[in-house]
């Protein structure tokens, strides 16, 4: 499946957004919008609606969830996977108790990450 949707990567390391970014660009020609705070985050998705968000748990100015529940209560269709570096089965569980479709932890190998991705964005994107 070729993805040509519009994508937002948020994170507050220029560097992990540029990495997410190659990996996504792996499943086709995605436009790319990136955010480095929740608080971009929310005005980003309101002004652009992407097809989907790729967003980071801590993050400075407003973190993750805040902006999660942001996103998820303005726009109940959204879909947003979160991202993080330690994922402890509370912030999993608060993450979909606010509507993350899908969890990844950074430290995921990029081929593993690359499957993961693939497989949310075609549970979500089939054709008609």
């Amino acid at each position: 499946m070729e993805f040509d949707g519009t994508v937002l990567i948020v994170d507050d390391e220029p560097h992990i957004r540029k990495y997410i970014g190659l990996i996504i660009q792996k499943l086709g020609t995605p436009t790319i919008i990136e955010a480095a705070n929740g608080a971009e985050a929310v005005a980003a998705y309101a002004q652009h609606q992407p097809d989907l968000v790729l967003m980071d748990v801590n993050m400075p100015v407003m973190d993750g969830l805040q902006a999660l529940e942001r996103i998820t209560l303005a726009h109940p269709d959204a879909l947003v996977v979160m991202l993080t570096s330690l994922a402890t089965r509370n912030v999993v569980e608060r993450c979909v108790e606010l509507g993350a479709v899908n969890f990844v932890r950074k430290d995921t190998p990029k081929e593993t990450m690359t499957q993961v991705l693939s497989e949310t964005i075609a549970e979500y994107f089939t054709a008609d």
